[in-house]
């Protein structure tokens, strides 16, 4: 059992890593019992205290290879800030991160707000306004990414940053299980996918995380941005990357990294 105390001492631990660039150890090695539930309050604990516009929610672990590999069979999720919005335009400072990596995933802005435990996929094609391609930029503040379910539930899901692009497609232009992308670095393809890598659809995810932040009291909106999971694999990032994602029928989007003066 964790104490209240405790719980608030290990998201100290990751308040400070984040700020000062320093990873730390696993939270679950001084405190192996530590659960779901007991994470995702400290994940929100550090949300508050940053006193940032919560613009959208991320979904993590939502392929079934990293549900297998984490041994969990469901996903987790993370919030999206005001200030981790990038820009296709300015080259992103590597030095600002602990161990970043890149993914690909279709972003869903949502037109209408969604219901919240009773939330189906139709509800969710409904109130999408558009879907968009996207690039999320994740970091661990654990060290090597050395992560337990616990661990990166506490840590955001391991959210950094995202950057969406230009391209707006309505939900019913598009098959969003059949959404194929690729990521370049430069002119070489790093990784490439399909959106039914996560759970099948994307849209399922969506709907499991409105039903999940449901229990907590909070209900996805109209204007919120939702990434539900990537196509691909991560890829690793260094100054100098830059990085194109390309996605059948949405169009592309760009992140370029530099280093910091």
């Amino acid at each position: 059992m964790v104490t209240e105390n405790e719980l608030w001492e290990l998201a100290d631990r990751l308040w400070v890593a984040e700020r000062e660039r320093a990873p730390i150890p696993p939270l679950v090695r001084d405190h192996p019992g530590l659960g779901a539930a007991e994470a995702y309050a400290i994940q929100l604990h550090n949300i508050r205290r940053r006193g940032v516009p919560v613009v959208g929610h991320k979904v993590g672990l939502s392929s079934k290879a990293m549900q297998e590999m984490m041994g969990v069979d469901e996903p987790d999720y993370g919030h999206l800030l005001a200030d981790m919005r990038l820009s296709e335009d300015e080259p992103v400072d590597v030095s600002r991160y602990c161990f970043p990596r890149v993914e690909i995933e279709v972003a869903f802005l949502l037109g209408d707000d969604l219901p919240g435990e009773d939330c189906t996929e139709e509800d969710v094609l409904a109130a999408t306004e558009a879907f968009a391609p996207s690039i999320e930029l994740i970091d661990s503040r654990i060290t090597d990414w050395r992560i337990s379910l616990a661990d990166t539930i506490a840590d955001n899901a391991s959210s950094a940053g995202f950057v969406v692009g230009a391209s707006r497609v309505p939900p019913q232009a598009v098959d969003p299980r059949g959404i194929a992308a690729v990521l370049r670095r430069g002119p070489d393809v790093v990784a490439a996918g399909r959106s039914d890598a996560v759970l099948g659809n994307p849209v399922t995810a969506v709907a499991w995380l409105a039903r999940t932040v449901a229990r907590f009291g909070v209900r996805l909106r109209a204007g919120h941005l939702i990434l539900p999971g990537a196509c691909a694999r991560a890829v690793d990032v260094h100054a100098g990357d830059g990085f194109r994602a390309e996605f059948d029928g949405l169009g592309e989007v760009r992140l370029a990294f530099g280093e910091g003066r």
